[in-house]
């Protein structure tokens, strides 16, 4: 299945903050979406799944698989949601439900796409909890998420979003809140799941040194437009665009490897 977005806009009170952007995520691609803060990156995850603030109106088309999802009912949207398209958000501290336990809350999502007994979806919950390598899976799944680590909330939101083996994970910064090496954790958990499951992803970062890590080919924003597109690899060592360039300056994290993507 592919994802692809063309002339993508996203207005909130009648101002342009997305002014069409354009890319194409291939059945089993790599792509980040990069950029500064107000790039319009984060915004343009949300338009591809229904998801926008409200006031927030998106135009242009993503099609998934051939579909058009701008425009298609909510309804049928959140059927997409966790089945078909996976997201994992940028701070699980307000993603998850804080009076929840973490077990239930995967649970949740497995039962909504699937018509299955309580017990049954608690067994999965604890196998997706192992499948990010929580400790102690069985134990984990019945604590609150104030009970876990940032490192450990963010594998919970992990495996909520992979829990119905989605065939597109969207990663809207997920690894911005982590310390390096927590971050270098997760980086290469997403990397492990996405290729053993033959997944695409989208992936969002203002940082191409994480970037490098994970995706193959980048996507860079700035103020809403794409101003350069080009396999990572490239990126690093012949960016174009003045933006592409800062970003590259400002690559600071220790487990930035030049030439690390492939």
């Amino acid at each position: 299945m592919s994802l692809e977005v063309r002339d993508l806009t996203v207005d909130i009170d009648g101002r342009r903050v997305v002014d069409g952007i354009s890319f194409a995520v291939p059945d089993g691609a790599r792509v980040g979406l990069i950029g500064e803060s107000g790039s319009g990156k984060s915004l343009t995850a949300l338009a591809i799944l229904g998801l926008l603030p409200e006031g927030a109106t998106a135009g242009g088309s993503v099609r998934w698989n051939g579909t058009e999802l701008i425009g298609m009912p909510d309804a049928e949207l959140a059927g997409l949601r966790g089945d078909e398209i996976g997201i994992v958000f940028q701070e699980p501290r307000t993603a998850l439900n804080p009076i929840r336990t973490v077990g239930r809350q995967i649970a949740e999502s497995i039962r909504i796409h699937n018509a299955i007994p309580r017990a049954e979806a608690r067994a999965r919950a604890i196998a997706a909890a192992e499948r990010v390598s929580l400790p102690d899976p069985a134990s984990i799944v019945k604590r609150y998420p104030h009970q876990l680590s940032g490192g450990q909330r963010q594998r919970v939101a992990i495996a909520i979003a992979l829990a119905c083996e989605p065939r597109l994970l969207i990663a809207d910064e997920p690894t911005t809140a982590l310390d390096v090496t927590i971050q270098a954790e997760i980086l290469e958990l997403l990397l492990s799941l996405v290729e053993d499951a033959g997944m695409s992803l989208v992936f969002i970062t203002h940082d191409l040194a994480v970037l490098s890590q994970i995706a193959t080919h980048g996507v860079v924003l700035e103020h809403g437009r794409v101003v350069e597109e080009a396999p990572v690899a490239q990126l690093l060592s012949a960016p174009r665009s003045v933006i592409t360039q800062g970003l590259l300056r400002d690559a600071t994290a220790t487990l930035w490897r030049p030439g690390g993507a492939e």
